[in-house]
């Protein structure tokens, strides 16, 4: 063999070691890539099914609904949806404990029902006050008996028989269809606000508050969970008192809390969503209908291009109660012409500078033949909660 064969042949060599080493490179990197993707494939199926065992179907409610289906009312607008939200007071598990004793009883400190419109073009939020006198029906308690139909205070419905017989009462008393419901303790309300990092207020005066253990300064406030839980329960040293001025602090707080969420890329942003997501599903007991990651995912995707003015909060127009001022009741016709623009999916107007009732007409049309929607008072989230 010649010499330059045989520098031929060492250079034909090392190109063919070379090919080899870049080919078993370009399998490592390559299975270093599968390794990799399906690494974070798994993590993502591993979040996936950690947040959805986070939900707790409510089995007990779907079934006593279903046995009371025909007596219930019809769906008349298909895309449109109620929901109802209900805050529970229960003192159960370790974090909730700390807020009194469980005397073997619940009650629905805060009840919203929450209409989501057709073309999700709006969101109208509306309280309904826990003293309102209302007709409860007889529904399952927890231990299998029934009780008696009762014209009563709306809370003591969740007491009697959860979240199934306070969505019969809400039903009867409104003739609305309540499509899904969701219920939430104490500790997930908090967790909430501490996943978003906190929610800002704005107190005319120093709060000092030993029942909600609340000690906060005048001015622009940011509260984490601890502290707005107290701020949204306190009656004593906030307000006037009265369930109505705690709950417009409610609607007020709600509505910070959604421009929070929207304001901050939350949703855009795996770091900050993750937290989010796992606070709101832990402590979330829905139907069955919305017990999974991708039934919430479905309904809130709709949410996304509600505009913040277009996210309304208020309370049911209700009046003293004729045989005890302390109670409240239904004030019609306002609360009925309330009930029924929900009902038919028509628009609700809400006045942000009216003195919480309901007013005869909508501003700025005159009176004639036709019927003009009326106008209710409360707030949206665009509002800033410190003007």
């Amino acid at each position: 063999m010649s010499e330059s064969a045989g520098v031929h042949g060492a250079s034909a060599s090392g190109r063919g070691r070379a090919r080899r080493r870049r080919r078993r490179w370009a399998f490592g990197a390559g299975l270093a890539a599968v390794v990799v993707l399906l690494g974070a494939a798994g993590a993502g199926w591993v979040v996936y099914m950690k947040l959805e065992r986070n939900i707790t179907p409510d089995e007990a409610a779907a079934a006593e609904l279903a046995r009371y289906e025909k007596e219930r009312p019809a769906t008349l607008t298909e895309d449109a949806r109620n929901i109802l939200l209900i805050g529970s007071d229960t003192r159960s598990g370790q974090e909730n404990a700390r807020y009194g004793h469980d005397a073997g009883t619940e009650r629905s400190d805060t009840v919203i029902l929450l209409h989501l419109s057709t073309g999700r073009r709006s969101a109208t939020a509306v309280s309904i006050p826990r003293d309102l006198m209302v007709d409860v029906p007889g529904c399952r308690r927890p231990g299998g008996s029934r009780s008696a139909p009762v014209f009563t205070m709306f809370n003591s419905a969740f007491s009697v028989g959860g979240s199934a017989c306070t969505i019969r009462t809400v039903e009867k008393l409104t003739d609305i269809r309540v499509d899904h419901h969701v219920v939430v303790d104490f500790a997930g309300f908090k967790d909430m606000v501490d996943a978003v990092d906190g929610v800002e207020v704005c107190l005319r005066e120093p709060v000092d508050d030993k029942d909600a253990e609340l000690r906060l300064p005048a001015g622009r406030v940011t509260l984490n969970g601890e502290q707005a839980l107290g701020y949204v329960r306190a009656r004593k040293t906030l307000g006037d008192g009265s369930d109505t001025s705690r709950m417009e602090r409610q609607q007020r707080f709600l509505g910070a809390l959604v421009n929070k969420v929207s304001g901050n890329d939350v949703l855009l942003n795996p770091v900050k969503l993750y937290p989010v997501l796992d606070a709101a599903t832990s402590s979330l007991t829905t139907d069955p209908g919305l017990a999974s990651l991708r039934s919430l995912y479905d309904l809130v995707r709709g949410l996304r291009d509600i505009p913040t003015e277009g996210v309304q909060f208020l309370t049911v127009p209700r009046e003293p109660y004729t045989e005890d001022v302390n109670r409240d009741q239904l004030a019609q016709p306002a609360a009925e012409n309330l009930f029924e623009r929900l009902r038919k999916d028509a628009p609700v107007v809400v006045d942000t500078d009216g003195d919480r009732k309901a007013t005869e007409k909508e501003p700025g049309k005159p009176s004639g033949n036709s019927s003009p929607a009326p106008t209710f008072s409360g707030n949206t989230a665009a509002e800033d909660i410190c003007a």
